[in-house]
C-alpha cells in the first residue's frame, strides 16, 4: 500500500507545539492550496485546507519561525485524527518541509 502526498500551499494557521509524555515534540499548523487542475479536458478550481503534523526537534527548529502567508512545500503521508469534540480530521504528517519564500 502506498500513502504519499506532496502539497504546496500557504500557511494559514501558525505553528503550535506540544510535547508527548515521552518527551517527543509535536508541531501543528495548517496550509491552504489553491490551483487550477485539468480533469477530463475541463479546468477545475482546486482548493484544500489541511492540518499538518510534525514530529521531532529537527522539525520544530525548521517550522518555529513560520508565519501565516509563508509558502511551503510539504511531503508526507495522510492519517486520520480526531478533534477534541470527536470529529474526524484528515492530517498530513510531514516528513519533509521546504519554505519557498
Amino acid at each position: 500500500m502506498f500513502n504519499q502526498v506532496v502539497l504546496t500551499g500557504q500557511i494559514c494557521k501558525s505553528p503550535k507545539f506540544s510535547e508527548s509524555p515521552a518527551g517527543v515534540v509535536h508541531g501543528q499548523f495548517s496550509i491552504e492550496h489553491r490551483s487550477i487542475q485539468q480533469e477530463d479536458e475541463f479546468s477545475r478550481n482546486a482548493y484544500i485546507r489541511i492540518h499538518v503534523v510534525t514530529c521531532g526537534e529537527q522539525q520544530r527548529q525548521l517550522i518555529q519561525n513560520f508565519v501565516v502567508g509563508d509558502e511551503v512545500n510539504v511531503s508526507g503521508f495522510l492519517n486520520r485524527h480526531e478533534s477534541k469534540n470527536g470529529q474526524p480530521i484528515l492530517a498530513l504528517h510531514a516528513q519533509h518541509i521546504e519554505k519557498l519564500n
